[in-house]
């Protein structure tokens, strides 16, 4: 048996279990904003120095507020309360930090964290990892045009132009991602420590000391967990606190050996990661960490969907129709790379990503932290959802119960957004486990940033100035109708949905009866035509309605839910 915290070739082993460490992707993923101000180019320089500032404003709980944050960093009350909103939303979900689980309209109230803030500032340089080098140059050149549809804009990076590829070898994968961030917090390391330590004398000698509880915070961006399990506080996870007597207050470490030891266990997790992608490059096509291409697919087929720990991949669906709940999706999940298809996400959910889909209707059933719209043409999107950003999108529409303003950067062009429009039976339990609130809905309030992102080197071409995104436009209430969700499950009880949980504005409330099946048959009805005028009518429109569902390509739904 291994003595505890003893450190193996993989592993930490703490009382007989297996700890891995991994970065967390959240903060990485979701948690990047394009507010020049808020990013620095001088490393760690200007952030020791605010670092004294913040701790000066802060309270006896080193909490700081939005209008402390908005005097400090010198941004508006605006900008503030969006970085204690996204500090909230990509914390551990089982911190005890109160923002996590907070009412959307208190976060602001409740401030943050200086220790949290401090991190979450130093990340704000992190770089996307850039898209790999296609191995044949020849058929890139054949399917990426040099001009596009688009203005110019994006050509190199058009999700349709993706897709006619017929390969994502180009593009990183999960595996990629997750050591291109692990690499990022060993180089970065010795910074991120020096924002959590302070200084000690020790014989004459000046020193950098971390507490447990500083060194808890790092959590943010690195976790230590068991395989498939919940997450430790990285005190207890490490060979310095771990034995320490609750009763007694805990000694100070060194923040020099903190460092060495998470870095050895961050080159032995990269080691870890680098041997999966090897399996991933060279091992079969199919399995827990695997990109999985997925087509021809309907609701009885779980082919195409993969899932690393709690997130969920659904990838490469083209012309079908696919629906998922919450017994078939982790807590997160991916959807990739999808064209021409209608895809069901019926699930509680944590975060999630659209990324490079096209002529697709996604309905997502609720999502408790962000959900993440990007690089999509003429998609879609249905969610109740406690916040959203959207970049880089054109020709979208999205449906949306949304606690927390929509989130707008990047080059967007011809966007719509609606109130949300649909439901199905298990959706108000579905927000209640993830806490979305039907009576807040800020569905057309968009918060809109610049359309270069500083963390992207792709999303925008070189030496183009930042102006500010194109905002989306509100539906015509005209063309607002309800989206009916098949019962594709057949779970129904008495506390089901019966119907769309988040109240319409009057003027959509209005449309929507106007535009209702029932009110159409009642007109037909009140047509003033014989019987037999009132049959060639009926005839013709059967007739209408079997080509549009032909040349629409909704068939393939018809012909899913025969398959159900």
């Amino acid at each position: 048996m291994e003595e505890e915290g003893e450190i193996e070739t993989s592993k930490v082993v703490l009382k007989d279990q297996q700890i891995f460490l991994r970065a967390r992707r959240e903060p990485f993923e979701y948690g990047l904003l394009p507010i020049s101000k808020i990013i620095f180019s001088d490393g760690i320089t200007t952030l020791l120095s605010l670092k004294q500032i913040l701790i000066s404003r802060s309270n006896s709980l080193e909490r700081i507020d939005s209008q402390s944050i908005s005097e400090i960093l010198q941004l508006s009350i605006e900008y503030s309360d969006l970085i204690i909103d996204t500090i909230a939303s990509v914390l551990p979900f089982d911190s005890s930090d109160p923002i996590v689980n907070a009412n959307p309209k208190e976060i602001s109230s409740f401030g943050v964290n200086v220790y949290d803030l401090l991190l979450f500032l130093y990340i704000q340089s992190y770089k996307r990892l850039v898209f790999r080098s296609h191995k044949d140059s020849a058929s890139v050149a054949d399917v990426w045009p040099s001009t596009s549809a688009f203005d110019g804009y994006l050509s190199a990076l058009s999700p349709l132009q993706l897709v006619r590829s017929n390969s994502r070898k180009f593009m990183p994968s999960q595996v990629d991602e997750e050591a291109h961030q692990l690499s990022y917090l060993q180089k970065h390391l010795d910074n991120l420590l020096s924002l959590l330590a302070t200084s000690r004398e020790d014989e004459d000698e000046e020193s950098m000391v971390l507490t447990s509880e500083r060194l808890d915070h790092l959590g943010f961006l690195i976790q230590f967990g068991e395989k498939g399990s919940d997450r430790i506080p990285l005190s207890q996870a490490s060979p310095f606190f771990a034995n320490s007597d609750p009763e007694m207050p805990a000694v100070d470490v060194s923040a020099v050996q903190v460092h060495d030891w998470i870095y050895q266990n961050i080159t032995l997790a990269l080691e870890q990661t680098a041997e999966r992608g090897h399996l991933k490059e060279n091992g079969p096509s199919n399995g827990s960490d695997q990109d999985v291409s997925m087509a021809d697919v309907c609701i009885s087929s779980d082919k195409g969907l993969s899932a690393a720990r709690s997130l969920s991949f659904v990838e490469g669906i083209s012309k079908t129709s696919v629906a998922k709940k919450a017994s078939d999706i982790g807590s997160s999940v991916k959807v990739l790379n999808c064209h021409d298809s209608v895809i069901y996400i019926l699930a509680p959910l944590r975060y999630a990503t659209l990324y490079g889909c096209s002529d697709a209707t996604i309905v997502l059933g609720a999502v408790g932290k962000v959900l993440r719209v990007e690089h999509c043409e003429r998609v879609q999107v249905l969610t109740a959802a406690k916040r959203i950003c959207i970049a880089n999108c054109r020709e979208c529409t999205f449906f949306l119960g949304v606690n927390q303003r929509p989130l707008i950067l990047g080059d967007n062009h011809k966007m719509q957004v609606a109130p949300y429009n649909t439901f199905y039976s298990q959706l108000e339990e579905h927000m209640a486990q993830v806490g979305v609130d039907a009576t807040t809905n800020r569905w057309n309030e968009s918060l809109v940033l610049g359309t270069v992102d500083p963390h992207d080197a792709l999303s925008h071409p070189a030496g183009v100035s930042d102006t500010q995104a194109e905002s989306a436009t509100c539906l015509d209430p005209d063309q607002f109708t309800n989206f009916m969700i098949p019962n594709w499950f057949g779970e129904e009880s008495a506390q089901s949905t019966k119907h769309n949980p988040f109240p319409l504005p009057e003027i959509y409330m209005a449309s929507q009866q106007k535009n209702s099946l029932g009110e159409i048959k009642q007109a037909l009805r009140d047509l003033p035509l014989d019987e037999n005028k009132k049959r060639e009518l009926s005839s013709a429109l059967h007739v209408y309605f079997k080509e549009w569902l032909y040349a629409s390509g909704n068939i393939r739904q018809l012909y899913c839910l025969q398959g159900d």
